[in-house]
């Protein structure tokens, strides 16, 4: 899979939707936690996430910025006979965002089972992580993208 662009890694995210955020936590254990994409993946190198400014993960993000996406997708039929799906690993930088603008940018309705008051939930923040390395695996390849342009 040589070559393989942020688009197509956009189309294997979308896919997956739920990965593993892992963050550093304040005694310098690594943190994980299933996090959803919300199948919102318009691939510059950035994910979004939502989230309560109350979490750890919040906390951890404020202290120090370094984080890991982990993706593991499903083979499907092909899983039968031992391969195993998409693998995507992003090591990145991570923010946390108030901008109501922002988060009308990226709502679906199904977060309202997190997030009752919508985007005027006082709590809610979002996550911009902008990856800087891609590891992506599919059984049979690896490659390794530095992401290096924006728009």
């Amino acid at each position: 899979m040589a070559g393989k662009t942020l688009a197509e890694i956009a189309d294997t995210i979308r896919d997956i939707d739920f990965c593993q955020f892992a963050t550093k936590t304040d005694n310098g254990q690594i943190a994980a936690r299933p996090m959803s994409n919300n199948t919102q993946v318009d691939y510059n190198g950035d994910h979004w996430f939502f989230s309560k400014d109350t979490s750890r993960t919040c906390s951890d993000i404020q202290r120090d910025p370094a984080v890991t996406l982990t993706y593991h997708g499903s083979a499907g039929v092909l899983g039968v006979v031992g391969k195993p799906g998409p693998m995507v690993v992003i090591q990145g930088s991570a923010e946390v965002v108030r901008d109501k603008e922002v988060f009308r940018a990226h709502w679906v309705p199904e977060l309202e089972f997190w997030f009752e008051n919508g985007i005027d939930d006082p709590q809610m923040v979002m996550f911009r992580v902008r990856a800087n390395r891609i590891n992506f695996w599919d059984g049979m390849e690896t490659e390794e993208i530095e992401v290096t342009q924006r728009r």
